[in-house]
Parts: structure tokens; sequence; C-alpha cells
């Protein structure tokens, strides 16, 4: 049987599988960055139905499920307009969230997000796609393999991270 992944644009019915989709696989990769794994303020910027009202709401940005051989495996979020010097918001896409469960990771669903995204970016007729990912981790190697280049430097802003987890790169990859 083939792999199929499939984008599904978010919708009000699905709010719940995405915070628990979303949700599990944030858990998965990214508690051993905050205090005693508590990432309950990123949890709650990100993860409950009120904010998915609102950003569901928001023509700017786009939600997804990633469904594998129909399954929700992860979640996407991108900000169609997002500038990042030297682009303006009209030229820069910003991939926010890519959060595919552990037990599908090494499967090439990455790569289909990637691929994915960059053809939205080309149909927005943006210049770059860009990213913020931790300096440490495997996310970093596998955006190198896929083209992606260091822009400049930054600091994970939510309290309750570690300091020593808090060095971001950001990343872009021209359209």
């Amino acid at each position: 049987m083939k792999e199929i992944v499939h984008f599904e644009p978010l919708t009000a019915s699905r709010f719940h599988t995405y915070i628990e989709v979303g949700k599990k696989a944030y858990a998965q990769h990214y508690l051993h960055l905050w205090h005693k794994s508590n990432a309950a303020p990123y949890l709650m910027d990100s993860f409950t139905k009120a904010v998915l009202e609102r950003e569901d709401t928001d023509a700017n940005t786009a939600l997804f499920i990633i469904n594998y051989n129909r399954k929700a495996v992860g979640i996407l979020k991108f900000t169609v307009n997002c500038e990042l010097h030297p682009f303006s918001d009209k030229e820069a896409l910003y991939l926010d969230k890519i959060y595919i469960q552990n037990e599908y990771t090494g499967k090439g669903i990455g790569k289909k997000v990637l691929q994915f995204t960059m053809l939205r970016a080309k149909e927005y007729q943006k210049k770059v796609l860009w990213l913020d990912t931790m300096q440490n981790g495997p996310a970093l190697q596998f955006y190198f393999k896929n083209g992606f280049e260091i822009h400049s430097e930054k600091l994970l802003h939510f309290s309750g991270v570690l300091d020593e987890e808090r060095p971001m790169f950001v990343l872009t990859k021209k359209v």
C-alpha cells in the first residue's frame, strides 16, 4: 500500500483533533525545553479552542491537520504574510509549526510538509520561506538537508523555558 500524506485544512469541527494531535506531538519532542517539563505556557498559547477560533478567522493564518494514510498524525501552521528583514511581509511566508507524532517521524512526512508549504509560498509569490528552530536537535539537520540556511539567531521567549534551551536559529529558504 502506498503511503499517502494529506493536508486537511482545519475546520471548527476538527479543532479537538488538531489540539490533541498537536499537544501529543509537542510533548513527544519538546518537553525537555521546559523547567520540570511544564510546557503549559506554550500549550495555552497554541492549543486551546479560543486560540484556534481566533487563528481560524485570521486570513493571514493557515492551519492544517497532517494525515498519514487517513490518520491524523501531525499539525501544520503557517503565516502567509510575515516579514523577515530584509524581506517585507508580502515577500515572506513564515512556517510557524510542524509537529509530527514521534511514531510517524522518519516516514518522509516532514519532507512532504516542506514541499506542500513551498508550493503555497510559490502560489503566494513569496521570495522566501522562513522558520525558527532550536539550535540543538534533529530538526536543525533536517532543515539543512532540505535546503534551509541560517539567517540569524534569537531566543525562545516563553517563561519557564530552560536558559540553555532558549537559543534558536532563524532559517530561510529561497522560494
